[in-house]
């Protein structure tokens, strides 16, 4: 069982519950977690003023209820998310907390400042519970790459979360947090949304604004949402988009107005919908028989309320997972040269000169995956293959975007799944590089492209030893989260997520 936003704004209104009671909650929630045998692992620490900003959101409420119900009415409307607790991945920075992109590099960062994400979030009442695992700077699918070591799924502990944001998604699933933050390069989002039986969009590239968020590939990152009901991410998104002068990349969201109050597109809408689902997704050797067989149950829904589907021929799709690390890397090489021992983070006894200081700190204070994505994207870059290599990916990038900018002329939504796997056991490609890289097939022409994408809880295996969730994807062109956000919605009130029994 869990409460949604607008469950618990009621319950909020009604006195049936208190804000500080619900972070109460979530505190001794965890720290009983912590002492477990078997720990989640989901959230790293709980910010130490959280209590103090539930009791303050609960005192406005009660000083509205003195003066009527108008009052109180007008405060939640003017602070939608009014003493509601959310999830932080650990690189989203949180004035007076530790910041550490769960890395040892970073260890006793506090942030001096807010990201714009959380300003926003405050500015309309939500509070900030605590700071979630992640794989190290966002690098990984899985969250084992993590100095704090690996997040459990909550589905079933002896499997992964995903990654990279597979903390505050195992928190959103296990009813600890109500919402909460990830980021996204290539599925950091929508991954573990998937492994979780939880929703998770990534939005489209400048709708939230990235200024205060650790960078990783700055032309791919983007902050992105998870939630038990797309009602939830549409409620939070509502009050996060829009243009910040702080980020020169960032965008309005022409819809934002409409999400407040998400409407799920009704069977008559969803009968004129032109859908696409790319050819070159459908034969993937990797996709596995249980999440084609949810696939098509996704399929046969849409085709039962009247939507069209089309198979589309994009083969430009299957040389994105290749540009995408070649751009990812390569950027994540440039982003992370600052992490020298001099600007930021932990300093390694300098030895002889700066240069030692500087060898010496980053051997250390970097996990294997960060520096192996370092040398690759360096490598990339050098003087000898930076023509051959990163070109060739950019030149990738610009027709995956023309070609989706294309398809969706015809198309309003194109559906896939959103990894070709379920959550696969701890450890199992922890060792394997490529293998977990794979695990981003399906989400990375997204990211590519800089459109909009959700991963919905469709179903789950019939594996006998336990079945785990499996999400598949509605994405949308750019800026059209409304309407994914709708169809999502629709499928969640069908179908009440999909969820499988958390043990």
């Amino acid at each position: 069982m869990f409460y949604t936003i607008k469950d618990t704004r009621a319950a909020l209104k009604n006195g049936e519950i208190t804000s500080e009671q619900l972070v109460k909650n979530a505190i001794d929630t965890f720290e009983k977690d912590k002492a477990s045998s078997i720990p989640l692992n989901a959230f790293l620490e709980m910010y130490d003023d959280a209590v103090a900003k539930a009791q303050a959101a609960d005192k406005e409420i009660a000083e509205a209820k003195k003066s009527g119900q108008s009052a109180l009415d007008e405060l939640f409307n003017k602070k939608p998310l009014l003493g509601i607790p959310f999830a932080v991945k650990d690189n989203i920075s949180v004035k007076g907390h530790r910041l550490t992109c769960a890395s040892k590099i970073l260890e006793g960062y506090v942030a001096p400042y807010n990201a714009t994400v959380i300003t926003r979030l405050e500015d309309n009442g939500a509070i900030p519970l605590g700071r979630c695992n992640q794989d190290e700077f966002a690098m990984g699918s899985s969250t084992e790459y993590s100095s704090y070591g690996p997040t459990r799924n909550p589905i079933n502990r002896e499997y992964v979360s995903g990654g990279s944001s597979g903390g505050p998604a195992a928190a959103v699933s296990a009813n600890q947090a109500l919402f909460g933050l990830g980021t996204e390069t290539g599925g950091s989002v929508r991954l573990p949304a998937s492994y979780c039986g939880i929703y998770g969009l990534k939005t489209t590239y400048g709708v939230l604004s990235r200024w205060g968020v650790v960078a990783y590939g700055s032309s791919l990152d983007q902050v992105g949402l998870l939630a038990h009901t797309p009602s939830d991410i549409a409620a939070a998104l509502s009050v996060m988009a829009g243009v910040d002068f702080y980020d020169d990349t960032s965008a309005d969201l022409p819809s934002a107005k409409n999400l407040a109050d998400l409407k799920a597109y009704s069977d008559s809408e969803i009968a004129k919908l032109k859908i696409a689902i790319p050819k070159q997704f459908l034969e993937s050797k990797g996709l596995m028989d249980d999440v084609g067989t949810v696939f098509n149950g996704v399929q046969d829904w849409l085709k039962s309320k009247g939507a069209s589907i089309d198979i589309v021929d994009l083969p430009v799709l299957d040389a994105s997972i290749a540009s995408y690390y070649v751009i990812a890397l390569s950027e994540a090489a440039s982003n992370l040269s600052r992490f020298d021992g001099i600007r930021y983070g932990r300093r390694v006894d300098p030895g002889e000169g700066y240069d030692e200081l500087y060898v010496k700190t980053r051997s250390e204070g970097f996990g294997p995956e960060v520096k192996r994505r370092i040398v690759i994207g360096n490598y990339v870059l050098s003087e000898q293959f930076s023509g051959d290599t990163y070109k060739k990916g950019m030149t990738v990038r610009a027709k995956i975007q023309s070609e989706m900018a294309k398809l969706f002329e015809s198309y309003d939504i194109v559906i896939c799944p959103t990894c070709p796997t379920p959550a696969f056991k701890l450890g199992q490609k922890v060792d394997n590089p490529l293998e977990m890289y794979l695990s981003d097939l399906f989400t990375t022409f997204v990211n590519l492209a800089r459109i909009t994408s959700i991963s919905v809880p469709a179903g789950k295996t019939t594996d006998a030893n336990g079945a785990m969730p499996v999400g598949i994807q509605f994405a949308g062109a750019m800026f059209e989260e409304e309407k994914i956000l709708r169809l999502a919605q629709a499928w969640e009130e069908d179908h009440a997520g999909c969820g499988v029994p958390i043990k």
